[in-house]
């Protein structure tokens, strides 16, 4: 494992895997048709959730990977034996995207442990939720946008100049963009702020056959709800209100983060893939 020491410990965030019940589904739907294969990836946030089933879907189509986390090291091992049992490579990177610093260790730790780099994953994020305006402190706002959005352009500058054509960016924004959240102002501002980085960011690379492009997850089953502040109220009827009606799990959103990866989607760039539950928002 190779450690940078993150800048900030917030109580609760951001919240293991491995104390969620139900535990959210990570596992790999289908066998391996090596989309992926030779690749290797950067994937924040790749620890649990959303993260750790983009690992080990990555895997499992050829990918090594690098996973980057911010605090739990115990999830962080269990998504490298993940990927490792897919009979890939992995390393754990233990950093904080939202310091410069730390986004070119990371960038420096995957080069010389697989000598190139394919693919950035940038999801890692963090939410607090705040019924009013006015109870977000100016400690909240910076950190969340640091984390969100400033940690995307950080770990971008760092990796730039490693990509190649044919490289890809995919972004985690939020139907919290389209829909906005009452109790998510300065994160879902941040997911706004994503999906304009995301259409600029492909106008400024493809020319260089570099494509860049982005999800946008309805309500998903992992620990960025439940450890991040979210009543009890909420999280019992989490997912409920989507035309599906329930939550959906982190290896039913992986696959977006694949097609968007790999040739299949080689027509596209400066795009968003919303696996919502079957929310209709506008792209």
């Amino acid at each position: 494992m190779v450690e940078t020491a993150p800048m900030i410990h917030e109580d609760g965030l951001p919240g293991h895997e491995s104390r969620l019940e139900p535990k959210p589904e990570w596992q790999p739907r289908y066998r391996s048709s090596d989309r992926l294969k030779g690749k290797v990836a950067i994937v924040t946030g790749a620890d649990s959730g959303i993260g750790r089933a983009v690992a080990a879907l990555y895997a499992r189509e050829g990918a090594d990977v690098a996973i980057v986390y911010l605090l739990e090291d115990d999830d962080a091992a269990d998504s490298r034996k993940i990927v490792e049992a897919e009979g890939r490579r992995a390393i754990t990177i233990k950093a904080d995207v939202g310091s410069r610093k730390m986004c070119d260790r990371i960038v420096q730790q995957t080069i010389e442990a697989f000598g190139h780099i394919d693919i950035l994953v940038n999801n890692a994020g963090e939410q607090h939720p705040d019924k009013d305006i006015t109870d977000i402190t100016e400690e909240q706002l910076e950190r969340t946008f640091q984390t969100n959005i400033f940690g995307m352009f950080y770990l971008t500058q760092a990796v730039r100049p490693h990509l190649g054509p044919g490289a890809a960016i995919i972004n985690c924004t939020s139907v919290t963009m389209y829909q906005g959240s009452k109790e998510l102002l300065d994160y879902s501002s941040t997911k706004g702020a994503i999906t304009a980085f995301t259409r600029s960011l492909s106008e400024n690379l493809i020319g260089d056959g570099i494509r860049v492009n982005a999800v946008a997850p309805g309500p998903i089953w992992t620990p960025l709800n439940p450890c991040g502040g979210a009543s009890e109220e909420k999280m019992e009827h989490f997912g409920e209100s989507t035309p599906m009606g329930r939550p959906g799990q982190p290896n039913e959103v992986a696959p977006s983060f694949l097609f968007l990866a790999c040739e299949d989607s080689s027509y596209m760039s400066g795009q968003v893939l919303h696996p919502n539950g079957g929310i209709i928002v506008g792209s």
